[in-house]
């Protein structure tokens, strides 16, 4: 799909700054993609966080033995 893109100077120039070696174009479908994915992602997690239940993750928590932390795992 092709069509033309207004972007304001100021747009322009930050893009510029940051693009690095690519082109405008380039970093413009980049930036689209990783826009997409954080929407997906938000949608998600938003729809698992409805099915989920606290009641449940603290009866699981409460499940678990309380020991100290292995050797490795202490600061």
């Amino acid at each position: 799909m092709n069509f033309a893109l207004r972007i304001p100077d100021y747009y322009k120039e930050e893009i510029e700054a940051l693009k690095g070696n690519v082109s405008i174009n380039q970093f413009i479908v980049n930036a689209l993609a990783e826009k997409i994915a954080t929407l997906k992602t938000v949608d998600y997690l938003e729809e698992r966080a409805q099915r989920g239940s606290k009641a449940h993750a603290l009866s699981l928590l409460d499940s678990i033995e309380n020991r100290e932390p292995f050797e490795d795992d202490k600061l």
